[in-house]
């Protein structure tokens, strides 16, 4: 493993896998901007190493994913600042859009923007001790990183109004069960798992796995017939590919699959 240390993320390189991990366990990981700046600064990072081909978002610590957004710069934000281009919501927008696979590997707490954080991964997988949450309104403000979209596509409006409405923390179990993460595991399993589910992903050829996602992300914000256009046309770009005709030839000659990306 190798990586570099900033001042409050860890990147850390392990074989394909980038850990990206949020590093200020004094305040439960808490995200100023400083921390939010230098996630953007890993993220570039691992997009232009080709030998990076998953990233994973993490808190330091056993206690907590990430405990939101740091208050003492909240108290101080005007009605400017929420319409400024380069705040939380649209990093997690870029999180969402990466090129790469993304997985959330909640360790502990994951409340208002640590939550938000996990739901613009593709995949989250959480330990037993973790708690979700959107607490926002106890401070009369609302979930602004994409808290009130991305919570009611994955749980539904009912679900996601009452979380929200209710500043509702839920367990992983109940995580689980309204598809708000979609594996839990002991704390002293997560990495293992996250690793097992990572090796899955990395085996496919990475530019399916970009289209899939493309296809997904973009087709779930439109109509079905955009949908399965935008579907029909990164298929027709996959049959194009070399990537494909080693697969393909891979499987009817009984072997494993070499992609190049390509």
């Amino acid at each position: 493993m190798n990586g570099m240390v900033l001042q409050n993320v860890e990147y850390v390189k392990k074989d394909k896998l980038a850990f990206i991990t949020i590093n200020r366990p004094e305040v439960r990981n808490a995200l100023n901007k400083e921390t939010l700046d230098e996630i953007m600064d890993a993220m570039g990072r691992a997009s232009e190493d080709a030998e990076v081909g998953l990233v994973v978002f993490t808190g330091k610590g056993e206690k907590s994913f990430a405990a939101g957004a740091d208050i003492n710069q909240l108290k101080e934000k005007s009605a400017v600042d929420a319409l400024k281009p380069e705040g939380m919501q649209q990093v997690y927008d870029k999180i969402e859009s990466f090129e790469k696979p993304t997985i959330a590997m909640i360790n502990g707490y994951a409340l208002g923007g640590g939550c938000e954080l996990a739901m613009a991964c593709d995949i989250r997988i959480a330990s037993t001790n973790a708690k979700l949450g959107l607490p926002e309104l106890n401070l009369s403000i609302i979930p602004g990183a994409g808290g009130t979209q991305r919570l009611a596509r994955l749980v539904g409006k009912g679900k996601a109004l009452e979380m929200i409405l209710t500043g509702k923390v839920i367990d992983a179990d109940e995580a689980l069960q309204y598809g708000l993460v979609t594996e839990v595991v002991a704390p002293e399993e997560l990495q293992d798992k996250v690793e097992e589910v990572s090796k899955k992903i990395l085996a496919k050829g990475p530019l399916a796995v970009q289209l899939a996602k493309v296809s997904v992300h973009m087709g779930a914000e439109t109509d079905m017939k955009t949908g399965l256009m935008l579907e029909k046309l990164s298929q027709a770009i996959l049959f194009n590919s070399e990537d494909k005709n080693e697969g393909t030839k891979a499987f009817l000659e009984k072997r494993s699959a070499v992609f190049q990306g390509k």
